[in-house]
C-alpha cells in the first residue's frame, strides 16, 4: 500500500497545479471533477497520517512494555494497545474502502469520452453548404437534449448562411452517466450524408441532390498521453480573414499548427484570442493523430483489407434526407423515419438507438 500512497501524493500535487490553471477554472465541469478527486485524495492522506500516528503510539507503548518497570503502567499501556490496534484496523479498512471509491470514480470518469466532429460541404455548391449548416444545427440540438456541451473549434461560412466546413467538440456532462460516452453514441454518423430537396432559388421546382461529409474523431483525454513532442510541432500565427478576404482584425489571432512527422495541418481562427485558437488547433490535432494511430493499429492487427474497409466507410453514402417525401433513410440498416424537420432540429434518438443495435 505504500507505493499506492506515493502515487496518491504525486497525483495530488498534479491536481493542485491543474486546479490553479485559469483555463481549468473557467471549465466548470472539469473543475468540479478535479475538485472531487482532490477531496478524495485529501481524505486518503488524512487517514494515512492518522494510521502513522497510531503506529507511532503503538511503538512507544511496545518500548514501555519491553522495559517491564511498572506493573500498574504496564496494565494501562496494554489496555491502550488493544484500543490503538482496533482503531488502526478500522482506519486501514476505511482506507481500503477509500481506494476502492477512488478507483470506481476513475473508471466512471474514463467512460466519459468527448468527440470532435467535422462537417464539410460536398457536391452541390451553396445548397451543399446550407445542408452542412442544417447538419450542424441537428447535432447541436441533439447535444442540448443530452446535456452535452458544444464548442466550435473552427468554421468557414458562406455569404448566405451556409457552412463550407465546421469543426466542433461535443463534450459529456458530468451530471449524467447514461449518455457520457459521446464518441460511441455519435461515431456512426461518420460518412457521406445526402439531401434531396428543391432549393429556394429553383424556379422550375426541380429536386436537387447535395452532399456533406462527416468525420467523427475521439478526443484524447489528455494531449500529453499521445506523447506529441513539442519539437514535432510548428505553430504559425496570421490574421484571420472574413468574407471577401478582408482582415477581421489587425492582430494575428488565427493559428496554423503543423505536425511535422505526419504532415497534418490544422487551422483555427474562430476565436478572437490567439491562445484559445491555439488550444483548439492542438485539440483537433490530437484527435487526428489518435485517429491515425487507430488506423495504423487496425492495419497491423487485422491486415490491410480491414483498414481499407474502414477508410471506405468514411466515404460511404450512409443516409439520405428526402424533403419531398419527408423521410430520412439510413442505408446501412435499411430503415426510414418520417418528420424530417423534427429530426433536423435534433430529434436523433430513434436513429441513434437503431444504429447502436444494428451496427
Amino acid at each position: 500500500m505504500d507505493s499506492n500512497y506515493q502515487q496518491i501524493e504525486q497525483d495530488y500535487q498534479k491536481l493542485i497545479e491543474e486546479l490553479s490553471d485559469s483555463g481549468v477554472v473557467s471549465d466548470l465541469e472539469r473543475f468540479d471533477y478535479l475538485s472531487k478527486r482532490k477531496s478524495q485524495l485529501e481524505l486518503i492522506m488524512k487517514n494515512k497520517i492518522a494510521v502513522e500516528e497510531i503506529e507511532r503510539q503503538i511503538n512507544e507503548n511496545e518500548s514501555i512494555i519491553s522495559a517491564k518497570e511498572d506493573n500498574e503502567l504496564l496494565s494501562l499501556v496494554s489496555e491502550e494497545q488493544t484500543l490503538l490496534r482496533e482503531r488502526k484496523r478500522k482506519l486501514r479498512t476505511g482506507l481500503e474502502d477509500l481506494f476502492k471509491e477512488l478507483d470506481e470514480f476513475k473508471k466512471s470518469s474514463s467512460k466519459k469520452t468527448a468527440a470532435i466532429i467535422e462537417i464539410r460541404a460536398g457536391v452541390g455548391g451553396e445548397e451543399a453548404a446550407l445542408f452542412a449548416e442544417n447538419l450542424f444545427q441537428m447535432y447541436s440540438g441533439f447535444a442540448r437534449s443530452q446535456d452535452w456541451q458544444t464548442t466550435v473549434l473552427d468554421s468557414s461560412t458562406t455569404g448566405i448562411g451556409g457552412i463550407k466546413e465546421i469543426i466542433f467538440e461535443l463534450k459529456p456532462s458530468f451530471k449524467r452517466r447514461d449518455n457520457s460516452d459521446v464518441f460511441n453514441l455519435i461515431r456512426h454518423e461518420a460518412g457521406v450524408h445526402r439531401v434531396q430537396r428543391i432549393p429556394d432559388t429553383e424556379k422550375s421546382g426541380r429536386v436537387h441532390t447535395s452532399t456533406a461529409t462527416i468525420a467523427v474523431l475521439m478526443k484524447p483525454k489528455e494531449i500529453e498521453d499521445l506523447k506529441i513532442k513539442q519539437s514535432d510541432i510548428k505553430v504559425d500565427f496570421f490574421n484571420a480573414s472574413g468574407p471577401g478576404g478582408q482582415n477581421v482584425n489587425k492582430r494575428k489571432t488565427a493559428v496554423r499548427v503543423t505536425h511535422i512527422p505526419s504532415g497534418i495541418i490544422i487551422v483555427s481562427r474562430t476565436e478572437r484570442n490567439q491562445l484559445q485558437n491555439k488550444e483548439s488547433a492542438l485539440a483537433i490535432l490530437a484527435a487526428k493523430i489518435l485517429e491515425q494511430q487507430k488506423t495504423s493499429e487496425e492495419t497491423s492487427v487485422s491486415g490491410s483489407r480491414n483498414a481499407q474497409i474502414g477508410q471506405a466507410k468514411r466515404s460511404e453514402k450512409i443516409r439520405t434526407y428526402n424533403f419531398p417525401q419527408d423521410r430520412v433513410t439510413d442505408h446501412r440498416i435499411k430503415k426510414s423515419w418520417h418528420h424530417l424537420e423534427e429530426i433536423l432540429k435534433g430529434k436523433l434518438d430513434p436513429i441513434i438507438n437503431e444504429l447502436q443495435k444494428g451496427l
